[in-house]
């Protein structure tokens, strides 16, 4: 492997074949993107085939997240210790190999092993991809670089759901883990014979008490915010002793960062007021993000009965309204400010999220797929401005720990909004149901004045069935419009916010 050096300070001037290079990182990170996308579409057939249960069978989708998370924050360290192209191209090939490994995979604790080291060699993909762009390209080019990246990453998101679909019922879940094997090569490859070393650092210490520490943090809010729901959060033993020991974690951690003198992540980081905005504002896009690919396929299948792949491709103008988004971007990251961008993201945003709120069990396409594409545009509109933003006023030695913590609180937030939202869903769902059914009731004038068939009769056995089933529906279908209400909520909030950021970058 070659071990040729740049200099940090100005590796743009000193890069050749730019336009591959990006194209390659572009490439690896959608097989990550790709591979999420995927697997969350093949989750019932695994659990079919593996006999697992549905708690069990979310560890697929948790070891891979806990690992990722974990992981993210160890970027900086591994990068100064064994330099950027090493790490990428061991990342590449262990995600490829335990790609494969998952495909063949023949119980579930062996496929969640797998998952957990996958998780582990993808974490690395977004932030270094993240730093070679800020590397490669002159600081006047940083948004039109991101555009161009977040175009190609885009196409996960839009082909993910589809493939998926496509290669679980025509073939096999395997085939998820198996379509990663191409990308891998390709991108190994590139990253060979494209990218240069960077140079290495092996003087600052490494913090391993505030690595422990963040890592039990991590852990234990993760193990809480996947079994919260399934055992009634705070009734259960198990979820108070991992909140406990979540908030006990993060309070060890910050207080050995303030009396450490070389802490696990620098406070000069915080310092800076353009990438404390960034940290914020990516958490509640992690938030959004995150909710809203839980939402919509679980309504359009569980309460519209939508087959997987019906459900696949009404989710496809999202990633399309993205991409158009990137494209626009591209064009005006380095004329308009980029506050002004971010704050029409979120404008856009809660305008789609708005329109969410007024779905109805019998719409058509047009609404599913209309709301689908702005909120994939809104969403677009923040993604590059809001990393151009948070990573302007940094100095390039800062970039590596930063862009660990920046992806690692999108990816918290996203945990988090997972959690919310699907305990809000059943508790909303309840109090719904609750209501609905004090109508049910020979009191009602409704029923006492018309003479009703068996099988609407509300006090007959058949008809208080179809109105019991009836009332379900409509009272989980009502708690997914009371979730888009909240989304929509947030992200106008986030819009104000934005009235009060500076509009100049701080030097």
């Amino acid at each position: 492997m070659s071990t040729e050096t740049i200099n940090l300070l100005s590796p743009h001037e000193n890069t050749k074949h730019r336009g591959l290079l990006t194209l390659t990182i572009m490439l690896a990170t959608l097989m990550q993107v790709l591979d999420t996308t995927i697997a969350n579409v093949a989750l019932p057939h695994m659990q079919g085939s593996l006999g697992a249960t549905q708690d069990q069978i979310t560890w697929v989708l948790t070891s891979y997240i806990l690992a990722s998370a974990i992981m993210m924050t160890l970027i900086s360290v591994l990068v100064e210790r064994w330099g950027r192209k090493r790490l990428f191209i061991i990342s590449i090939v262990g995600f490829t190999i335990t790609s494969m490994l998952c495909g063949i995979a023949d119980s579930l604790n062996t496929l969640v092993f797998y998952r957990l080291l996958q998780g582990i060699f993808g974490a690395c993909f977004i932030p270094l991809s993240q730093l070679i762009l800020l590397d490669i390209y002159p600081p006047e080019k940083h948004g039109f670089a991101f555009a161009l990246w977040g175009m190609g990453i885009m196409i996960g998101p839009i082909l993910g759901p589809i493939v998926g679909g496509y290669l679980t019922e025509c073939y096999s879940w395997r085939w998820v883990f198996y379509v990663n094997v191409p990308f891998g090569i390709l991108a190994f490859l590139g990253l060979l014979f494209f990218l240069k070393e960077s140079v290495l650092d092996k003087s600052k210490p490494f913090d391993r008490k505030g690595f422990l520490l963040l890592s039990l943090f991590l852990t234990s809010l993760q193990l809480s915010l996947d079994r919260g729901e399934q055992l009634d959060w705070l009734d259960s033993v198990e979820i108070k002793i991992e909140v406990f020991v979540t908030l006990l974690s993060l309070y060890f951690f910050i207080a050995h960062s303030l009396t450490t003198p070389i802490p696990f992540f620098s406070w000069l980081l915080f310092k800076d007021y353009n990438f404390m905005i960034g940290l914020i504002v990516s958490f509640v896009v992690g938030v959004i993000l995150q909710s809203t690919l839980a939402l919509t396929p679980s309504l359009l299948q569980n309460l519209m009965f939508y087959p997987v792949v019906t459900s696949g491709l009404i989710m496809v103008p999202r990633g399309i309204g993205t991409l158009i988004a990137m494209m626009v971007i591209g064009k005006l990251v380095e004329k308009v400010d980029t506050h002004y961008l971010i704050l029409l993201g979120f404008i856009v945003t809660g305008w789609s999220l708005n329109i969410m709120t007024t779905y109805t069990p019998l719409m058509g396409y047009g609404l599913l797929l209309g709301s689908g594409t702005l909120l994939g545009f809104g969403l677009g509109f923040i993604f590059v401005p809001l990393s151009t933003l948070a990573f302007s006023t940094l100095m390039p030695a800062q970039r590596s720990e930063a862009a660990g913590l920046y992806n690692l609180t999108r990816t918290i937030g996203g945990s988090v909004g997972i959690a919310l939202v699907e305990s809000f869903l059943t508790r909303s769902s309840q109090r719904n149901h609750a209501y609905l059914t004090e109508s049910i009731s020979p009191y009602n004038k409704a029923f006492m004045s018309t003479p009703l068939p068996a099988n609407l009769n509300p006090f007959h056995i058949t008809g208080l069935a179809q109105w019991e089933a009836e009332i379900i529906k409509q009272s989980s279908f009502l708690a997914y419009l009371n979730s888009f209400k909240i989304l929509m909520v947030a992200s106008f909030a986030c819009a104000i916010f934005f009235f009060f950021i500076k509009k100049k970058p701080l030097a």
